[in-house]
């Protein structure tokens, strides 16, 4: 018995759904220079022509219904990539790649300094030695330091922000996190007891 109408078609759904993943990987790992939206508009044909009609074999409905929702989780997973990329963010698709470089830059989060001020302008020794790490920190990742008068203000007015809050003294720390620097400050409650 030669296969049906619908046979045929579920059978190009098939085949044209995986050459679309196959592009789309391509587009998202650079081979290809932009993405496949004339197999993507084939493919969501078929799925609409299907969709808006009725398939009288049960099992054809199945496999329709999967290829279906398959289609769905990739239109989903693809678009969310797209949005990542054009809004300069990892997507789902490049996280892998972004997982394997801090390997190379040794343990993912590292605690470089941390120094606690109450009055950072009498305290120059300890902000020049903070200033220092974060310099360091800042260099190993290819960044640039920042002048040291911003940075004095920058802790200066975190202080100043800080102690309005009750707190009297405030921690700061230099940390590498996931290949990034962080530079945190944070109230130390119950200081002066």
């Amino acid at each position: 018995m030669p296969p049906s109408q619908v046979d045929r078609d579920l059978a190009r759904l098939e085949s044209e759904l995986k050459q679309l993943e196959a592009e789309y990987n391509m587009f998202f790992s650079g081979r290809l220079p932009k993405p496949p939206w004339e197999t993507r508009a084939r493919v969501d044909a078929i799925v609409k022509q299907y969709d808006r009609g009725h398939i009288p074999n049960t099992g054809d409905r199945f496999r329709f219904t999967t290829l279906q929702s398959r289609y769905a989780t990739f239109v989903d997973l693809w678009d969310r990539g797209l949005r990542a990329r054009e809004e300069g963010r990892p997507g789902p698709f490049a996280q892998p790649r972004a997982a394997k470089e801090p390997e190379k830059r040794g343990p993912e989060d590292r605690i470089l300094h941390v120094s606690s001020f109450k009055d950072p302008v009498r305290e120059i020794d300890k902000l020049t030695e903070l200033y220092e790490s974060l310099a360091e920190a800042r260099r190993e990742v290819g960044e640039e330091a920042p002048p040291f008068h911003r940075f004095a203000d920058l802790v200066k007015n975190q202080v100043k922000k800080l102690k309005q809050g009750g707190s009297p003294e405030i921690a700061f720390r230099v940390a590498v996190k996931d290949g990034k620097v962080s530079f945190t400050a944070r109230a130390l409650k119950g200081t002066d007891e």
